[in-house]
């Protein structure tokens, strides 16, 4: 099968080279031609050092390989999605199936990706998304890594579990397309969190603490909006969280770190020398949460650090002080923009 990848950062291209393993004739393409010419000349990845990239992997900043592509990977950052389905959209094949790798909400229209390509591609097009605990780094090196496709078309689901599917890369499917892509986005935001709160000196309990709250926000936002909350419990939801909040891999949480210890969120974002994602999904969290009437008081307080400079030192404080609640309270309940 041929495949256009589209973005040549760290995952697209672990997902690239995942591919070709598996036997597919693979084109990895990057929205610069100096990067392209990068990769092309020196068949490494500056974002997996150490990492080969194999001579039938072709490296291209010409879109057009869509044209001739069996299926799509749209792998970039967050701000981008839209504009590259956008650019896409009069190369590709109708009914070529688009896989959105992509974790994220698109801020100004509080869109999940798939739901932004579908937007740009039109009616009818085969849109899923993969999503589960799996960093680029660990991909690239064939470390076993689980995952969830998710679309409203199973066939589709299906097809991309097949693609990918190989002895250390496992593959399983879903029709919650709401639960997992909401679980991708805003497991970010609670690594941000569990970073700052280590940052500060906080211990595992900490960690744990927030990771499990957290999760239960995100279930319960994804219900609000048409998701399942047992998705949560799955690859997309608590697997991807637990991962992004513990890893040394995980930039949210370098960044959430960072922060803790007290350096101004702008700065961090430039050392950090990445994209956190975390950072445009706080803010789409506060909108959607605002706008379904769900309570966040940790996505609330990240959003407070990020867009309202408050300081990071009194955000637990705040969080520790709450009034007093059951541990299977409904979210849903309270205006949790409330102090």
């Amino acid at each position: 099968m041929k495949i256009t990848v589209l973005g040549s950062g760290g995952w697209g291209t672990a997902l690239a080279l995942l591919l070709h393993e598996n036997g597919h004739e693979v084109t990895l393409w990057s929205a610069f031609a100096a990067e392209s010419d990068v990769l092309q000349a020196i068949r490494e990845n500056p974002y997996l050092p150490g990492i080969s990239l194999p001579d039938q992997l072709v490296c291209t900043a010409d879109m057009a390989a869509v044209r001739t592509s069996d299926l799509v990977i749209l792998a970039t950052p967050s701000f981008a999605v839209r504009e590259t389905a956008r650019a896409m959209k009069p190369l590709l094949v109708p009914g070529t199936p688009v896989v959105v790798v992509s974790k994220g909400i698109e801020r100004e229209t509080l869109q999940h990706f798939s739901d932004v390509v579908r937007d740009e591609l039109g009616v009818g097009a085969a849109v899923a998304a993969l999503s589960g605990p799996s960093h680029a780094e660990e991909v690239a090196r064939k470390i076993p890594t689980a995952c969830v496709a998710v679309s409203d078309d199973s066939a589709v689901a299906e097809l991309v579990q097949d693609i990918f599917m190989n002895e250390r890369f496992r593959v399983y499917t879903s029709s919650d397309v709401v639960g997992v892509e909401l679980g991708a986005a805003l497991k970010n935001v609670i690594a941000i969190a569990a970073g700052a709160a280590e940052g500060i000196g906080c211990g595992d309990n900490t960690i744990a603490a927030l990771i499990t709250r957290g999760l239960g926000e995100i279930a319960t936002l994804a219900v609000a909006l048409g998701g399942q909350r047992e998705t949560l419990a799955g690859l997309a939801g608590l697997g991807d969280l637990i991962v992004t909040c513990t890893s040394r891999h995980s930039r949210n949480r370098r960044a959430g770190v960072l922060i803790g210890k007290g350096f101004p969120h702008r700065e961090v974002m430039e050392q950090i020398g990445g994209v956190v994602e975390g950072y445009y999904a706080a803010g789409a969290a506060y909108a959607l949460a605002t706008k379904a009437g769900v309570e966040m008081p940790i996505c609330g307080e990240i959003y407070r650090v990020l867009y309202e400079d408050k300081d990071p030192t009194h955000v637990l404080k705040d969080l520790m002080t709450r009034s007093k609640k059951s541990e299977q309270h409904d979210y849903a309940t309270e205006n949790w923009i409330k102090p």
